[in-house]
């Protein structure tokens, strides 16, 4: 296999996204296919870090609503960086997605193309720029339907699925629901998605699939589904897009008020646990090693303090000094563990250690200070 490769650097710097175009000759296809790749901001400077892979179908069209979205999304930390790259299909599209009429699976050009994208182009993509093993698939009408053929391998290529009104194929509905009614030891994602406006045939076979996966019970799988009222089949893109991407982050995103209220609050067990095996579950699922952030920090902390468990804030501190050893954070929690603890000295001492450390999100060495002077104060050390 044969690759020329052609790039073109729009922007690069450390504040933006950089957009690349592409060539690559391809021996599946027997011609040039051309791609559009964005990749996350700080790529070249984070020389030791990869990142999860977007490929968008249709991407002479889909490529800047997905690219902008994913940019926007990691840039808030509601998903990670990744590395979004769009195929161009816009003289292509009906060959690209050609199946047979016999057994309704790729044929000819469409089995070409199904090649491509397996032997050559992830392979391409994943050798030429850093990215990690958690890949999503993008598709509209008729690339909607042909993304689910890569769902029918042994070892699926794609962990997740964005299935924007998809011109479904004989057959697929059930074929989907067979596929995700088995427990599969990997994660896996399927966004589905219509609207009031949609093309009819596509409305009716998206609701009546909708209606076959929405009863499974897998808990290997997280399904989604919208039915936008007043949008497209055009304009659902748009609509969808942020509602998949969020669904299929939701575990990476920071807790939110709802996580804290309806399963931090009601935990039998440790909201420290919980922080650990949120952040675990984040580099099993997507591959990606998180720092903890500080507003996670303080939802446990929160916890903490609602529920009384001040013995956890000992834990907490633990974890706080590995994950922000610069900062006065784990001095803070530890500070609060004494204090509960019926230990003011060791609480005025923690406190103090703060000194020399830096304030982050709220928590200041100043006020840290301060709380070691009222110990020292009240207690006449």
């Amino acid at each position: 296999m044969k690759f020329s490769v052609i790039s073109l650097l729009l922007s690069c710097n450390l504040f933006f996204s950089q957009t690349l175009y592409e060539s690559i000759e391809s021996e599946a296809l027997g011609g040039t296919r051309e791609l559009r790749i964005q990749l996350p901001r700080n790529y070249e400077a984070n020389e030791d870090q990869a990142y999860p892979l977007i490929i968008v179908f249709d991407g002479d069209y889909l490529f800047e609503t997905v690219a902008g979205n994913v940019d926007y999304y990691s840039y808030w930390e509601d998903m990670p960086d990744a590395i979004v790259v769009g195929v161009n299909q816009i003289d292509s599209r009906e060959d690209d997605c050609t199946i047979s009429v016999e057994n309704f699976l790729p044929y000819k050009k469409g089995a070409q193309f199904y090649d491509f994208v397996v032997t050559e182009l992830i392979p391409f993509v994943t050798e030429s720029y850093r990215s990690l093993d958690f890949k999503i698939a993008v598709g509209h009408g008729k690339t909607a339907n042909f993304i689910n053929y890569f769902l029918f391998k042994k070892s699926p290529v794609f962990n997740a699925f964005i299935a924007l009104s998809p011109e479904l194929a004989p057959y697929m509905q059930d074929n989907l629901t067979k596929q995700f009614s088995v427990e599969q030891k990997k994660k896996s994602f399927y966004y589905l998605s219509t609207a009031s406006d949609d093309i009819k045939q596509n409305k009716k076979e998206v609701v009546e699939l909708n209606a076959q996966l929405s009863v499974l019970e897998n808990s290997s799988l997280s399904y989604m589904f919208d039915n936008f009222e007043g949008a497209t089949h055009y304009s659902l893109v748009t609509h969808s897009i942020p509602n998949a991407l969020e669904g299929i982050f939701s575990g990476f995103q920071p807790i939110t008020r709802s996580e804290y209220i309806n399963k931090i609050l009601a935990l039998e067990t440790s909201p420290v646990d919980y922080l650990i095996e949120k952040y675990e579950a984040i580099k099993e699922v997507f591959g990606v090693e998180k720092q903890m952030l500080v507003n996670d920090f303080k939802a446990i902390a929160a916890a903490i303090e609602k529920t009384k468990q001040y013995e956890l804030y000992k834990d907490l501190g633990n974890i706080a000094r590995k994950q922000h050893p610069e900062t006065v954070l784990a001095p803070f929690y530890l500070a609060r563990y004494y204090e509960e603890s019926g230990k003011p000295k060791k609480a005025m001492n923690a406190y103090r250690s703060s000194y020399t450390l830096g304030s982050i999100q709220g928590y200041s060495k100043e006020d840290m200070l301060d709380r070691a002077d009222e110990i020292q104060k009240e207690f006449g050390y």
